[in-house]
């Protein structure tokens, strides 16, 4: 994954609601709402922070679902984030599909997404919403420690990811600190153990020699290799590519943490309705297809997620069901200080 640009980093400042005026100074058009209003669900727009490639096939079938055209705009969840601020009320998003909470969670700070029906919302455990009722969770991911048995024996695992800075871990993990799940993880960690905590962290990651990778398939890659013994990714790349290539044909095996560990970190991806831009019945349409069996087991087998609509579950061969992860309490809307987070982690010269 590339370096943050500059670019970037203002979209993450955007995101991480440091620049509220954006929004403020899209709201002074008063006409902008009586045009949405003419325009009431005859074209639905979808903000899209999740890969073309991985949900295209779905959202393609959103326009018998809604019964109205929908556009699809595809981008970075955090860039659109800040883009949706920037435009305020003449935004044209009808609907936000972001790939992580975060981004969600900082517009749902500014107060630009609307409140969602309880009959959506109960659909989803309330872990997986946000507080305030305005997005909800689509599907789930969750981080894990993939390992080489080669080179490491599986009861000499380490039970919590602060352990990975210890001496015994020495040159041996890999990560990927320019990747998004990566400082998302990151952002939980400063929210569940403080910025100190998770500043020394950092510190004892980069002197131990932890080994930066570009994404979180080149740190699989890498401990499938033997060049790393651990490796923090997320739960489903190992399941992607045993569905491709067969479970003897992957070296590497996954280490689900216990005991809530800041390292067990489940993350969403999630949509919410953008207010006063007359797709409201539109959106909400394709919210609720979201949540169907369809949608949900559309995620379960073809991104090897969680989904998270009640009832349904995965079929995916030896993934742990979702109810046995032991993850950490956590408001995932507070996942929108990426910013900050993104300083602390140039701050110790890991991007």
């Amino acid at each position: 994954m590339r370096r943050p640009s500059a670019r970037r980093i203002t979209a993450l400042a955007a995101a991480g609601l440091l620049l509220p005026a954006l929004a403020a100074c899209g709201s002074d058009d008063s006409g902008a709402g009586a045009e949405n209003a003419e325009n009431e669900d005859s074209t639905l727009v979808i903000y899209s922070g999740r890969n073309e490639k991985l949900v295209k096939p779905l959202l393609g079938e959103l326009e018998k679902a809604v019964g109205a055209k929908v556009e699809v705009r595809y981008g970075d969840s955090a860039e659109l984030a800040a883009q949706i601020l920037e435009e305020g009320r003449r935004t044209k998003a009808g609907l936000f599909f972001s790939q992580d909470a975060g981004a969600l969670g900082a517009l749902s700070k500014e107060g630009v997404l609307r409140k969602l029906p309880p009959a959506t919302l109960d659909k989803v455990d309330k872990a997986y919403r946000g507080s305030d009722g305005d997005w909800v969770g689509l599907s789930g991911r969750v981080r894990v420690l993939a390992y080489n048995p080669d080179e490491v024996r599986e009861d000499k695992l380490p039970d919590s990811v602060l352990d990975v800075v210890k001496p015994e871990w020495k040159d041996k993990v890999g990560f990927a600190p320019t990747n998004a799940s990566f400082q998302a993880f990151v952002t939980g960690m400063r929210v569940l153990e403080g910025d100190d905590a998770t500043r020394t962290w950092l510190k004892g990651l980069k002197a131990n020699g932890a080994k930066a990778y570009a994404n979180n398939l080149a740190v699989l890659d890498a401990v499938e290799s033997g060049e790393a013994s651990l490796g923090l990714v997320n739960h489903y790349y190992w399941y992607e590519r045993v569905a491709e290539k067969g479970e003897d044909k992957v070296a590497a095996q996954l280490h689900f943490l216990p005991g809530k560990d800041p390292g067990a970190l489940i993350n969403v991806a999630g949509a919410g309705i953008l207010e006063d831009t007359g797709q409201g019945e539109a959106a909400q349409k394709a919210l609720d297809f979201l949540l169907s069996k369809r949608a949900q087991t559309y995620f379960a087998d073809e991104t090897k997620e969680y989904p998270l609509a009640a009832g349904v579950t995965s079929s995916v061969k030896d993934l742990p069901p979702f109810a046995s992860l032991e993850s950490p309490d956590i408001d995932l809307g507070r996942l929108e200080s990426l910013q900050q987070t993104l300083t602390m982690l140039q701050e110790q010269g890991l991007v």
